[in-house]
C-alpha cells in the first residue's frame, strides 16, 4: 500500500463516492449497498440504471440485506459527468488495458492516493461500469486515474458488486491506518476476566496438582522423575496461561485422579 504522511480523520469515509454506471441487474445494486456499508461508507450513486425503479425492486432490497438505509439514500444521475460534478479525484475501475486515457495504477495504490488526497478538502470517487462491457472510453476520460484489480490474467472478469467490495475494502484499510482506527474487533474494554493472565501462585498450584495427577495415572515415577517435571514447568511457563486455562487444567487433573483411584 502506498503510505502517506497526510493525516486523515474518520470523516474521510464520508468523502468517498462509489458510482455504478448503467447498472442492469438490481441484485448487483443491492449487493453494492451492502458491500460499502460493511466497509463504513454510504455514498452510492447510479448513472442511468436500466430500471428506473431499481432501488425498490425485490432483488435489490433482498441483496442489500441490512444496508437498506444505504440503498434508500442512493442518488441517481442521468450522466456520469453529473455524478462526478463535486468530485476532485476519480478512479475508473476497469479490467482491460487502455491505450489512451489517464495513468493506470492498481487498487492498493489507488487507495493510498485517495488517502493522501483526503488529507485535504476533496471528494474521491470509484467509478464502475456495466456488468457486461465495463466503462467506455468516454467514461474513463472523465476520470483522473485508471484503476485495476490484480487478478488472474486468463480470467480477470469480476462481478461488478464483487469488484466494488474489493475497492471498498482497500479504501477502508488505507483510511483506517491513516486515521489510526482499529483494524481488529474489540470488546470495548469489557474483556472476559478469565482471559487475563494467571498469577504465578495460580500456575504453581496447578503444577503441584499436575504432578499429583501424573503420579496417580502412573506417568510420573516420583522416585525416578528425571527431567519430566522441570520440562513441563518450562512448557506451561512459555504459554503464559490465563485464569480460564489454569482452571481447565486443574479440572483435568481432578478427573485424572478420580479415574485413576476408581481403577
Amino acid at each position: 500500500m502506498t503510505q502517506t504522511n497526510c493525516p486523515v480523520t474518520a470523516d474521510a469515509f464520508d468523502r468517498i463516492r462509489f458510482i455504478m454506471v448503467h447498472p442492469s441487474h438490481p441484485g448487483n445494486v443491492g449487493a453494492a449497498a451492502r458491500a460499502i456499508k460493511t466497509m463504513g461508507f454510504h455514498d452510492l450513486c447510479l448513472v442511468a440504471p436500466r430500471f428506473p425503479d431499481v432501488l425498490h425492486l425485490p432483488e435489490a432490497q433482498s441483496l442489500a440485506s441490512g444496508a437498506t438505509d444505504v440503498l434508500a439514500s442512493v442518488q441517481i444521475f442521468p450522466t456520469l459527468a453529473d455524478a462526478l460534478e463535486p468530485v476532485t479525484l476519480a478512479f475508473a475501475l476497469t479490467a482491460r488495458p487502455r491505450d489512451l486515457g489517464p495513468p493506470a495504477c492498481d487498487i492498493r495504490a489507488a487507495a493510498g492516493l485517495a488517502c493522501e488526497h483526503l488529507g485535504h478538502p476533496g471528494l474521491v470517487a470509484i467509478v464502475l461500469g456495466t456488468e457486461r462491457s465495463g466503462l467506455t472510453n468516454d467514461d474513463i476520460a472523465l476520470c483522473q486515474r485508471i484503476c485495476h484489480i490484480p487478478a488472474n490474467p486468463e480470467y480477470s472478469s469480476l462481478n461488478v458488486a464483487q469488484a466494488l467490495q474489493l475497492a471498498a475494502w482497500e479504501m477502508r484499510y488505507a483510511l483506517a491506518q491513516a486515521a489510526a482506527l482499529p483494524l481488529l474487533p474489540t470488546t470495548e474494554g469489557h474483556g472476559q476476566s478469565g482471559s487475563q493472565a494467571a498469577t504465578s501462585g495460580e500456575v504453581q498450584a496447578f503444577m503441584t496438582h499436575w504432578e499429583q495427577a501424573l503420579q496417580e495415572v502412573g506417568f510420573l515415577d516420583p522416585q525416578h522423575p528425571k527431567k519430566l517435571v522441570p520440562r513441563m514447568r518450562h512448557m506451561f511457563g512459555r504459554n503464559a496461561m490465563s485464569h480460564d486455562e489454569v482452571d481447565m487444567m486443574r479440572g483435568l487433573c481432578t478427573a485424572m485422579i478420580k479415574t485413576a483411584r476408581k481403577t
